[in-house]
């Protein structure tokens, strides 16, 4: 550890703007209470900002923390710096050498470094580009170096640190996305979680532009380009212990407080993105960093594993699409066409809202009809034989009294069949019911803080069960679905995941859909129940 008085100005790099960066009261050098820490214990003191009140602390930290990241075993090092930097720049101006193309459309931030600084960070950036051709779209690699050179002396530890970064190998972890198709599908996953975790929200963005994918896929950009540096700094202090999970945390937490500030005030937003940035330029008048963290840990998130194989449906969902290299001119993430659809219950700026609420990785796809009470009749025995083989799907309803409702549904429905001529409970909690007129409201699966203890007890297919929706066990809420308290059976994985989608064990499966010959039944008995007469 390099504590000694060569050290500038107390901790930051000789490549940092004093004038810039935020001053520290606390001078003390209190590496020791670093020493011996389990991951937890460091998670719980970098949750805190422990080494937010030290610059020599902090600069001791990162080294700590990220000298312990698993990584593979050839990963770069300094030496290996020194060697490419000298062969790279020995004949040619660094200032003239040519940025790598992954650099396209990245976050270039300065944050608080000289215009040394800024040069080093481009012959760091240069140097990972040439030891790594495997890298081909990584927008959040800028910001990484740039910081990490707040606290790295030398240029060398800022790319060995940066590499252990990039080449993390430990399960289900992941701090840098480094192609086109793992970043989209991020920026996927992030969108089906503020889907769930901010309705208020994903409602505001998706009834104010055309896109919301576009919208979300400026999430790194809110954390590193829009927030001031002393939010930054304190966002990438929990970053390097846990990893990607903690920036969808606190992207999600401004997600909510923006929507906040929006209704408080009444405004009308017009431009989404205009004011989503406006908002994080004046987060201080809205909430200190400390806070944005507590709001942001407060948030009841899939575990990481579950994350991950959301990450990788997305993916697969992306490649399915064709996506998986930058595509300049074409969007790939389409909405409903307001001139192509057409619909007697709903409106295409209504099927659009509805088409935000589904997930990611099945909103890459256009609607196609299957049944209509127009063309197909009023049969249950036809609706079934139209809609079996295909999933996910999404049922509209219209009443004679004009109101419009409907539900997602995640499973096929010939799921019902597997238990013979028994009522059964089938289906995911990415099932929900939704109304659109005379309101627009989504009503979800509540989440709870452990997910896989909400499970169905598995029973023999011919032994005829009580409804499990009785109601002296229910949770109830205004905006969820009522959740049945079972016995609690431990599995590994949430309800929240598609059975077939994720390739899981069907003991995941929850009950959340039922068929029958007499009607259907979609969350619970107090949820939606459809009858459809036999003909």
């Amino acid at each position: 550890m390099w504590v000694n008085e060569s050290i500038s100005y107390l901790g930051t790099s000789e490549f940092v703007d004093h004038s810039k960066i935020p001053k520290l009261d606390e001078l003390k050098d209190t590496h020791q209470q670093l020493i011996g820490k389990s991951g937890k214990e460091l998670k719980k003191l970098a949750r805190e900002g422990h080494w937010a009140r030290s610059h020599v602390l902090r600069a001791q930290a990162y080294q700590h923390v990220i000298k312990h990241i698993p990584c593979r075993l050839m990963t770069p090092d300094a030496s290996v710096y020194s060697d490419v930097s000298g062969k790279l720049f020995e004949h040619q101006s660094d200032n003239f050498y040519p940025l790598p193309d992954f650099l396209v459309s990245s976050i270039m931030p300065e944050y608080c470094l000289t215009t040394e600084g800024t040069t080093a960070m481009k012959k760091v950036l240069i140097c990972i580009a040439n030891m790594s051709p495997e890298i081909t779209y990584c927008p959040l690699l800028p910001a990484v170096v740039a910081l990490l050179l707040h606290y790295n002396q030398e240029e060398a530890q800022c790319f060995e640190n940066t590499c252990r970064l990039l080449y993390c190998n430990a399960s289900h972890t992941s701090y840098i996305d480094c192609s086109f198709l793992s970043h989209k599908a991020s920026c996927m996953t992030f969108g089906d979680l503020a889907n769930k975790h901010c309705p208020a929200a994903h409602r505001l963005i998706a009834s104010s532009t055309d896109n919301i994918f576009e919208v979300y896929s400026e999430w790194l950009v809110w954390l590193f380009d829009d927030l001031p540096f002393d939010y930054v700094i304190r966002i990438f202090d929990v970053y390097l212990l846990e990893g990607q999970k903690v920036l969808y945390r606190i992207a999600l937490a401004l997600l909510k407080q923006y929507q906040i500030s929006v209704s408080s005030k009444g405004l009308d937003v017009t431009d989404v993105k205009g004011s989503l940035q406006a908002f994080m330029w004046d987060i201080h008048e809205h909430m200190t960093a400390e806070k944005l963290l507590e709001k942001a840990f407060a948030i009841r998130l899939f575990s990481r594993k579950e994350i991950w194989l959301l990450q990788m449906a997305n993916r697969k969902a992306l490649m399915e699409k064709g996506v998986t290299m930058v595509q300049h001119r074409q969007s790939f993430h389409l909405t409903v066409n307001t001139h192509n659809f057409t619909s007697a219950i709903v409106t295409a700026q209504m099927m659009r809202i509805v088409w935000s609420w589904i997930p990611e990785r099945f909103s890459l796809f256009s609607p196609v009809l299957l049944f209509s009470t127009s063309k197909d009749g009023y049969s249950l025995k036809r609706f079934y034989y139209c809609c079996e083989g295909y999933e996910p799907t999404v049922l509209l309803l219209k009443t004679t009294l004009g109101e419009v409702c409907g539900a997602f549904l995640s499973s096929d429905w010939s799921e019902r069949k597997k238990s013979g001529a028994a009522s059964r409970f089938f289906g995911t909690g990415e099932c929900f019911v939704f109304t659109v007129h005379p309101e627009t409201e989504r009503y979800e699966w509540v989440f709870i803080k452990k997910p896989e203890q909400a499970k169905a007890i598995p029973r023999s297919p011919r032994q005829r069960s009580p409804s499990p929706f009785s109601p002296e066990d229910r949770t109830t809420s205004s905006n969820y679905l009522t959740v049945p308290k079972l016995d609690m059976i431990k599995y590994r994985l949430s309800p929240f995941l598609a059975v077939r989608h994720f390739k899981l064990p069907s003991k995941t499966a929850s009950m959340f859909m039922s068929g029958t010959q007499e009607g259907i039944v979609i969350g619970n008995y107090s949820a939606v129940t459809l009858y459809l007469p036999q003909r």
